[in-house]
This record gives C-alpha cells, structure tokens and sequence, in this order.
C-alpha cells in the first residue's frame, strides 16, 4: 500500500524527513501537499516548509516537475514503486501544522504527506522508528505493530483519515481513562512539575461523559478510543479538532496545581479563571467529535485541500459548539452556575461591543472566514463579526425560544440532526427542518433575522424569561471613548482600534497612535483620563503620529448602554410567574 517513512532529521534545524512509496504508480504520477487543514480556514501554504524532494523508481532517479506552489509531476516508466524523498521543515508550536526541536517533536498529516492524486481512497501507512532516547509517540491513528514507545506501523483506510489523526513525539506526561466505557488517553508535554494530571484526567472524564451522554444517552459513541494532546507552553491558546483526537495548546500556568501542604482546604476545589477556560478548551474540541467531524456542512462532505472550502453554516458548527462548551461544564459539575452567567456575560459584552456586528451577519462571517476571521486586523472589530461568538448566542436564542414555548429544546434539535443524517453532512434546510419539527412551527422568521441579519439578540428579554437578570454596568473609560489600547512602560500607552462611532473616532484618533498627554497634562495610563478630563468630558489630546505631533478635540461622551454586561439568578420570588421562570432556568442548565 502507499507507505510513509518519519525519520527526524534534525532536531536542531527542525526537520524531519519523510520516504514515501507509491507503489505501481502512473505514468505521470501527480503528488500534492494540502494548502490548509480543515477546522482552521485559511489558506496556509504548507508546501513552503517543504525541501530537497526527491524521487526515485528502483534504481533511477527521476526528475521530478513542479506544477505549482504545491504540485509535483513524476515521470515514472514501468510499474515499479516510486519513492520520493523530501525535508519538512518544523517550527510552529501552534496545532495547525508541524514542530521539532530537542525535546519535542509534533505533526499534522496535512503539512507532513504528499497526497498521490487518484488513490486517496487506498489505505494508507506510516512507519516510525529511530526516535530519540525517551521519547514516545502519541496519536489516535490505529496501530498495526508498535512497540512499548509507540514505534513502528500505524494504517489508515485512506488519505483523509491519515491526515486526521496528528502525532506527538517526546517525553511527556500521559495519564488514561475511561468514558462510557471507552479508553481514553491525555498527553500533556511541558507541563510545570507541580502539574496535577490525576485532577486533569477527573475533570476531563467528566466533560466526555457529559457529552457521551448529552449526544448518546447511555449508549457507547461511535468511535473506539481518543486521545487529547496537550502542549503547556508560556503563553498560547487553541486548539483543533479531529475524528478521534485532539491537538490543544495552554499557558501552562493555567494547569491545575497540586495543593500545597499549607493551602487552604476550602479554595483547592475551587478551579482558578485560568483552568476554567482549559476545561471549556477540551469540552468545546471533544464536542467538535460530534458537531463538524460527523455532523458537518454539506459543503465539507469532500475536502479540496488545494483551496478554500466554502460554507455559511460555521454560525452553526462553530458557534453551537462554543454555546454548549461552557454549558456542558455546568452540567457537569465543573463550574456553578455563578460561573456561568458570568462567562456567558462576557460573551454577550464582547459581542455588544463591536460595531461590526451591525455589518456582517455571522453568516457572511462564515463564508468570509477565509480572509478575515484568521487575518484580523485594526478595522476587524468594525468590519466583521465572530461566528464563534455570535453564532454562540444565537444557539442560546434559539434554545431559549425553544424552552419558554413549551416546545423542546436546542438539546432535541441537536440530537435530531444526528438522527436526520445519521451523522453525516447536513445543510441550512436540515437545520431548519428539525427547529421546524422540535419547535412545532417553522423557525424561518428567526433564522432570517439572527443568522442573516445584523440585528441585536432579544437576548434580555429571553432571559428574564428564564429568571436570570440582566444588568448594564456603567462603561470603563475606554468603552467610553470608543477604544482599545495596549499599555506598557517602554511604549506607552498606544492605540490599537478605534471603534466606529465612538468617541475616538470623532476626535480622529487612528491605531498606532500613541496618547502622550491631555490638555498641559502628561499620560501614563489611560486611566489618568479619569481624573484629568472635566466635568463635560471635552479635553485637547496630545498624540504621537509616526513621529508627528498632533492636537485633537476629544468629547468623551459614550452611550448608556455601552458598559459590560452582567447576569445573575434573578429574586425568588412567590409568584407564579417567577416560580415558572425558575424551572425553566434550572431546566436549561441542569439539562
């Protein structure tokens, strides 16, 4: 079959080498690198790490011809096996493609295997061996003969799935357990030696037996085993999906800890903010296993892995998987429901605060993923909109509407997609569809509106619904002028957006700019506004413009809803009403 050989080249250059065998190949053979990796949608152009290839059939070398930015032709004459050789150079500790150095190795298929054009669907192999002293090596991919460390032979049925199960390779840190009866594996490397694995591997069977259940009931998922895979660097956050795994990566500060001999009892169970958002990392990726690996856009029933892929429904893939991340956690038992409402208001504040919003609904934010979710820049808050974050709150809309009728809930929606499509590809009409059937009544109007519309949520209204109130905090200085900036003690306090319509933007201020000083005052943080604007908030700015110094008129003014956002249980009260508003939230949340 068509074979692999991962060989590390070099750990101090970053490379490995790879020896792939076709055997009978065509007369004119193409082989191909993927352009991008699905579940991260943009163009990447792996083939630039890739040198020195070189191809041989039996005895002679062939010359190989390169068709494009990522395309080779091979002239092959008889039926003899092709190998082709060639360095892939790996330095990029994110999960998207490959990295190597002395003490950890990782790749994904996607930036590490030339596909043979017209035999995708063969089954394919990968053979590794020569590791250095200690390592390992982690992955999902079925093992065919592997010893004690992980060496030797894996096989996939076919190019996609080769390419859907990443590697780790070094000495790390593993821990097993099991959920609904099936195995599962936690790689962690670079974890701080007060890493508290027995606590990550507790808190992490509870998230997949949530999920297990939540898509399943008491019945066993439809794969066999899975394995996280989690790099603790100093500073980073992400992670990927894939059929049976997943790569992540975490500040490893935001680890759990083992407690201290001298810490106190009551605060070792509480998870910090940092462990919080670690735990909603690995329940929003496991949930992916379902809800784009399975469940995904009509449009990703076959991958093009030479160009972008195209959908509208990432609202819907991405942005559900972010709604029901941090719920599955409550119900879980991992966080309480305080917890919660104030990750949830966090969401909501941060997409009331972006002007792009009234711009882009979050299905042209799906379709334009490709050039602007991934490549943000000073305009981004004003021009676009997350269909993470966004498309999170529209599923709390959706699924509110759903409860407070009386009729189901997005839980039966879900789940009925699944069913609807036996878990396969599905399309806006499916999703519509099965709102249709749980809710009693087409759902047409809604979708218009909240996926294809740039109006505001009724999301207060729902929610005061369900009993949770909603409070408006009074704006921070910088909500205030319409701004965003970055502070430190060699550059200052500068610019980096200026959002439409506010303050800052009347005043003409620009990303980049540097605030020196206010009226005959000079600035060390921007909170210094606070007490040097008067009373009507108008002042002169003093601002540093690419060497250039500028005078601008600022007018503070901001308007009265423009503050974070805050939720929390509202009163109990005796009333009927808020009795059935109780219910209904502890319903929601409890599922």
């Amino acid at each position: 079959m068509i074979s692999y050989r991962i060989e590390i080249a070099d750990v101090h250059a970053h490379q490995f080498r790879v020896t792939l065998t076709v055997p009978q190949p065509a007369a004119q053979q193409r082989l191909s690198l993927p352009a991008w990796i699905p579940g991260s949608y943009l163009v990447r152009e792996f083939a630039r790490h890739l040198s020195q290839l070189q191809a041989r059939q039996g005895s002679r070398e062939l010359a190989l011809q390169q068709l494009d930015k990522a395309t080779w032709l091979a002239p092959c004459d008889g039926r003899g096996a092709l190998t082709v050789s060639y360095l892939v150079y790996a330095f990029d500790t994110s999960v998207r493609t490959a990295f190597l150095d002395a003490r950890r190795g990782f790749f994904n298929g996607t930036s590490t295997f030339l596909r043979v054009e017209g035999r995708e669907a063969e089954a394919h192999a990968v053979e590794m061996r020569g590791l250095p002293k200690g390592w390992r090596v982690g992955t999902a991919l079925p093992a065919v003969k592997t010893d004690a460390r992980g060496q030797g032979l894996y096989q996939a049925g076919d190019y996609d799935e080769l390419v859907d199960h990443p590697v780790e390779l070094g000495d790390f840190w593993r821990g097993e357990f099991k959920a609904a009866g099936v195995p599962h594996e936690f790689i962690v490397a670079g974890a701080l030696p007060d890493f508290d694995g027995e606590r990550l591997l507790a808190d992490a069977r509870r998230i997949c037996e949530a999920e297990i259940a939540f898509w399943h009931g008491r019945r066993k998922p439809h794969f066999k085993r899975y394995v996280f895979m989690l790099n603790a660097v100093d500073d980073g956050y992400g992670g990927l999906e894939h059929r049976a795994s997943t790569a992540l990566i975490a500040a490893r500060r935001d680890l759990p800890q083992r407690a201290r001999a001298d810490a106190d009892p009551k605060a070792a169970g509480e998870p910090g903010d940092g462990y919080v958002t670690l735990l909603g990392l690995i329940s929003h990726e496991y949930f992916h296993t379902w809800n784009v690996k399975r469940l995904r856009p009509a449009e990703f029933a076959r991958y093009d892995y030479t160009q972008e892929n195209y959908t509208e429904l990432l609202w819907f893939f991405e942005g559900f998987t972010s709604y029901y991340d941090d719920l599955l956690l409550l119900r879980a038992g991992l966080i309480d429901e305080a917890r919660y409402l104030k990750l949830l208001a966090k969401t909501v504040t941060g997409v009331l605060a972006a002007p792009g919003r009234q711009v882009q609904s979050v299905a042209q934010a799906s379709f334009d993923a490709w050039v602007k979710y991934y490549r943000g820049d000073e305009n981004t808050p004003n021009a676009t909109i997350s269909y993470y974050t966004k498309g999170s709150l529209v599923a709390l809309a959706l699924d509110l509407t759903l409860r407070t009728r009386g009729q189901g809930s997005l839980d039966d929606v879900m789940r009925g997609l699944w069913a609807r499509s036996d878990g396969g590809p599905i399309s806006q009409d499916d999703i519509a569809a099965v709102l249709h059937e749980v809710g009693g009544r087409s759902m047409a109007k809604e979708l218009q509106a909240w996926v294809h519309g740039t109006g505001d949520l009724p999301l207060k209204e729902l929610l005061q619904r369900v009993g949770v109130r909603w409070t408006q905090q009074a704006p921070t200085l910088a909500q205030r002028l319409g701004l965003r900036v970055s502070e430190s003690a060699l550059t200052g306090i500068k610019v980096s957006h200026v959002l439409r319509g506010g303050a800052a933007e009347a005043a003409g201020l620009a990303a980049g700019d540097e605030l020196l000083g206010v009226d005959d005052w000079r600035l060390r943080r921007l909170d210094d506004l606070l007490r040097l604007l008067p009373d009507d908030g108008t002042a002169t700015l003093l601002v540093s413009r690419d060497q250039r110094l500028l005078h601008l008129p600022l007018a503070a003014a901001a308007a009265p809803d423009s503050g974070a956002v805050a939720l929390s249980p509202a009163p109990v009260s005796d009333t009927p009403s808020a009795a059935a508003a109780q219910s209904l939230r502890q319903a929601w949340m409890r599922g």
